[in-house]
């Protein structure tokens, strides 16, 4: 079996690494895969299984689309005409799409191909782009013009940002280009987004939840000295960790808290860039961002919670990277961060005396398997399933 993936990225960051985690696999078993991308560079070791078509300098011209006439997704005709070329020599049994946005691709030019093919197709949605005019995620600003027609979007200049609104024409390109393929399955990360796609145009594709799983070799109980490193002190640590700190991901709640909490606990934030660390309260001890995962596991287990105050998610990994360290999670009611906690560690979005009253208490950690090879082998068993089913249709 052949199976080919396209990804803004391979190898990196945690669309990247699902791609290649699930190519090592159906290597392992026997099978051929391919990753072709568009950004970026793969790390060495997986040039033996990926391909980079889109140039940098297409990547900076498709994004110059995006900002000035709001075309994520709708740019890169020559890049798009290569990922084409390159399915067709490598002529796979089964597609497995990722993320189409992030100025690599022409997306209407892509399925435009692919209903002319009658191969499988799977497509992962690891947010709302695909159903949306314009963002990659809209609870926040809690909007749902995508369930009827996107229009004057209140986010054009959030990601993928633009000076111009043309979320009504992109909305009607997506669910024009977007419908209507022979073979195609939908999956998701979390139930939370299946219901989303459910209420979109994507609503005639059947959907699958596959979890996002997380590498248990790196992340478990792990104990270093990081207290001294970072001189923490003693205390218990309320944890927090992002790529990127925002409102959205509840930077303002952690202030907050700070405020409110004794001195038997201590807020630590991994993630922080130098800008932030000088503007954060003196309570708050500010770590940059980390590549270590030794260390970053090293974190988790000495905190005492993992708090998420996130306003806007699918399935972050960050709680089954705590879990999986040995430490708790509180989360919001937000998106699908609250299926990866036991339902008692949720609390409504803001509400910082139901974060203080968990405190107190015995807070649990959710048996799950958090796994990656429990994702990819859900993930095989699906590609599997479509490659049988179209095998039996052509022996009829």
């Amino acid at each position: 079996m052949k199976v080919l993936q396209i990804n803004s990225v391979c190898g990196i960051r945690s669309t990247g690494k699902i791609c290649t985690d699930l190519a090592a696999v159906l290597k392992a078993q026997g099978h051929d895969s391919l990753v072709l991308y568009g950004r970026e560079n793969a790390p060495e070791k997986f040039a033996s299984i990926s391909k980079k078509i889109t140039t940098d300098t297409e990547v900076k011209l498709h994004a110059l689309s995006a900002r000035l006439f709001d075309k994520a997704g709708f740019a890169s005709n020559g890049a798009t005409k290569r990922f084409i070329k390159e399915i067709e020599r490598y002529n796979p049994d089964i597609i497995h799409l990722h993320n189409l946005h992030g100025y690599y691709i022409n997306a209407e030019m892509l399925f435009d191909y692919l209903k002319s093919q009658s191969r499988p197709v799977v497509w992962t949605l690891h947010d709302c782009w695909a159903f949306t005019g314009h963002c990659s995620h809209f609870s926040y600003a809690r909007c749902d013009r995508w369930k009827s027609g996107c229009h004057d979007c209140p986010q054009k200049l959030q990601y993928p940002k633009s000076f111009f609104d043309n979320s009504r024409v992109n909305y009607e390109r997506k669910k024009k280009c977007f419908s209507g393929v022979k073979n195609l399955t939908v999956v998701t990360p979390s139930s939370w987004l299946a219901d989303l796609v459910r209420e979109s145009f994507l609503s005639e594709y059947p959907v699958s939840v596959i979890p996002n799983g997380i590498d248990l070799a790196s992340f478990k109980p792990t104990h270093t000295d990081v207290r001294k490193k970072y001189g923490i002190g003693d205390g218990k640590i309320i944890l927090g960790v992002a790529s990127v700190w925002s409102e959205r991901k509840g930077l303002s709640d952690f202030i907050k808290l700070s405020e409110l909490i004794s001195d038997e606990y201590k807020i630590v934030l991994v993630g922080v860039n130098d800008s932030l660390k000088k503007e954060l309260p003196k309570n708050i001890i500010a770590i940059s961002a980390t590549d270590s995962r030794e260390e970053l596991a090293a974190i988790y287990t000495e905190a005492y919670v993992f708090y998420n105050p996130t306003y806007e998610d699918n399935y972050p990994t960050v709680n089954l990277e705590a879990q999986a360290c040995g430490t708790p999670v509180i989360t919001y009611r937000t998106g699908g961060s609250m299926e990866s906690v036991p339902k008692e560690n949720v609390v409504a979005q803001g509400d910082l005396s139901a974060v203080i009253n968990m405190l107190g208490q015995e807070i649990k950690i959710k048996e799950q398997d958090f796994s990656q090879k429990c994702m990819v082998e859900r993930y095989v068993r699906l590609i599997f399933e479509m490659c049988s089913r179209r095998y039996e249709e052509q022996m009829k």
